[in-house]
């Protein structure tokens, strides 16, 4: 089988986030062999993907695992996925043209590649809920905070709005305190400080729980960070810089109750994986 690893969210390669991609021929193998390969690409997502049958409401069947669980959602693995697919496409047949639906936990995701090579997936938009400020959130992020949103079941972080963009940069969390949070993960965002850089807000993601400490670019995230903004700039459409270290740009557009986000991905290993199912 083909495995390869895609940075998404970017043009070029080492900067976005890498997400593994495996197409299947056919079905899902055990839940068990999915986690030992993505514990063993021990990125932040591995996504696994297999065709379905036509006729039905979706072309392809995705899942995502992390290198501790599975989740609901992940935007970057789809992106990668949509590449891997308009690509190089699956086994047999060539890449695969026009829109593809993918049928997930989270409902059915539709991506559509265009001319410049960006690829735009249509996502469920997060709600957002006004919630006090978590102690143990607080304590661990260490700097004061302006606001505090939970997000919808499929998403599951916490938005905590810091004061700045250079907060946002120079936070250094402690990472155990963090793992001891119940919910996916922490999304600290604030708005750019000069938008003539190319983006209006930045964000970080932390989600120890599931075995990462920082997410360079969380797709999932800007169906909820899409509205935040959207409301506090009077824009629907914006673009958002993600990351620490390693950084990647998401272009949102809010329609409604859905969120689309478009970026780039390019393939950076392309390999085979011996360990059949």
């Amino acid at each position: 089988m083909r495995i390869r690893i895609v940075d998404a969210f970017t043009d070029r390669p080492f900067r976005g986030n890498p997400a593994g991609v495996l197409l299947l021929d056919d079905g899902f193998p055990s839940d068990t062999w999915l986690q030992q390969v993505a514990a063993e690409v021990n990125l932040s997502e591995t996504a696994f993907a297999h065709p379905l049958p036509p006729g039905g409401d979706a072309d392809w069947a995705l899942r995502w695992f992390t290198p501790a669980g599975e989740v609901d959602m992940c935007g970057h693995a789809t992106l990668a996925t949509a590449h891997v697919l308009g690509v190089h496409g699956p086994a047999t047949g060539g890449p695969v043209t026009g829109p593809v639906r993918f049928a997930a936990r989270c409902g059915i995701l539709t991506t559509e590649s265009a001319a410049d090579g960006t690829i735009t997936m249509d996502f469920p938009t997060s709600s957002l809920t006004p919630v006090p400020p978590v102690p143990e959130v607080e304590d661990a992020l260490g700097v004061p905070v302006k606001s505090v949103h939970d997000t919808s079941d499929h998403i599951g972080d916490l938005v905590v709005e810091l004061a700045d963009e250079r907060a946002v940069r120079e936070l250094t969390p402690d990472l155990n305190a963090l793992r001891g949070y119940g919910r996916r993960g922490v999304i600290v965002t604030a708005a750019a400080e000069d938008p003539s850089r190319g983006y209006d807000f930045v964000s970080r993601g932390f989600f120890p729980a599931f075995g990462i400490d920082e997410d360079p670019v969380t797709g999932s995230a800007h169906t909820a960070l899409a509205p935040f903004w959207a409301r506090r700039l009077g824009r629907d459409e914006l673009v958002g810089l993600q990351g620490g270290a390693r950084q990647g740009l998401v272009r949102v557009r809010l329609a409604g109750d859905r969120t689309l986000l478009t970026g780039h991905a390019v393939t950076v290993i392309d390999g085979e994986l011996l360990a059949a199912p």
